[in-house]
């Protein structure tokens, strides 16, 4: 597979909150860093996403959203043999959304770190 088909693989799987379907896009030396959870590992990242789902169930009543989530404003750049995407993504009906940066490689998807659009206290 290339980068990019990586990288429509992995959008497939946010999309669907399909954790089986994220990890089959991504390297052995995964990280997503999400600044609530910290540094989340190839290993713990399925317990991770479950942990996510839950807290998105119980702001929205019990049920998930379908989409599970909305992934736009995508902009990619290759460069010596990285691809780096950048996106806007939102999880429907919730306040949670934010920003991703992706590096993936020729192994599938390196990393991915997160940021949440929210006000600031105070």
């Amino acid at each position: 597979m290339s980068a990019a088909d990586y990288l429509g693989l992995y959008a497939e799987g946010w999309t669907k909150g399909d954790a089986d379907t994220i990890l089959k896009a991504v390297s052995d030396d995964y990280i997503f860093d999400d600044p609530n959870a910290g540094k989340i590992a190839k290993s713990d990242f399925a317990a991770y996403l479950s942990g996510m789902k839950e807290n998105v169930r119980s702001l929205r009543g019990g049920n998930l959203p379908d989409p599970y989530m909305a992934i736009t404003e995508v902009i990619t750049q290759e460069e010596e043999g990285v691809l780096t995407a950048w996106c806007w993504w939102a999880v429907p009906g919730t306040e949670i959304q934010g920003s991703g940066l992706i590096k993936v490689g020729a192994e599938g998807v390196h990393s991915e770190v997160v940021t949440y659009y929210t006000n600031l206290p105070g």
